[in-house]
């Protein structure tokens, strides 16, 4: 089978994405804000925190398929640095829901920008046809990352 036939299969168009999706986020990752000294697994912490507002620390574990204690080591390095607060429930008072802080805010908003620059520089370099086609698989892929 040559590769462009292997490419038409299922299994190969699964090689062929996963390849490339890993190699895409290995240049993102590697084009993250100098300054931040944080872990991948941190930033996502404090994206999904940006994104959804506070959350208990079990939500968060869950919402980043990790385990409680992984959770609140990284919970406990970002409270540290002032990217997080905890606080009580407020209607049970024995909860404790972490909330991001505006320096956390801002370390989102800081990484962020400059990886959607390089990435919108690499975009402007393609022709329109070709944006197209990633404009149309893009909810396609985060459907698949979701499910």
């Amino acid at each position: 089978m040559t590769t462009q036939q292997h490419t038409r299969t299922d299994a190969g168009l699964a090689s062929e994405l996963r390849i490339s999706v890993m190699r895409l986020r290995r240049r993102l990752a590697n084009e993250r804000h100098p300054d931040n000294d944080l872990s991948l697994g941190a930033m996502a912490v404090l994206a999904v925190l940006n994104r959804r507002g506070e959350m208990t620390l079990g939500a968060l574990a869950e919402a980043e398929s990790v385990q409680p204690p992984s959770m609140t080591r990284t919970v406990n390095c970002l409270e540290e640095g002032g990217y997080v607060v905890r606080r009580p429930g407020e209607t049970d008072r024995r909860q404790v829901l972490i909330a991001i802080t505006d320096l956390g805010r801002a370390t989102v908003a800081a990484d962020r920008e400059r990886r959607d620059a390089w990435l919108a520089k690499r975009l402007g370099a393609l022709s329109a046809d070709e944006r197209a086609v990633l404009r149309a698989a893009a909810p396609i892929l985060e459907r698949i990352a979701n499910e």
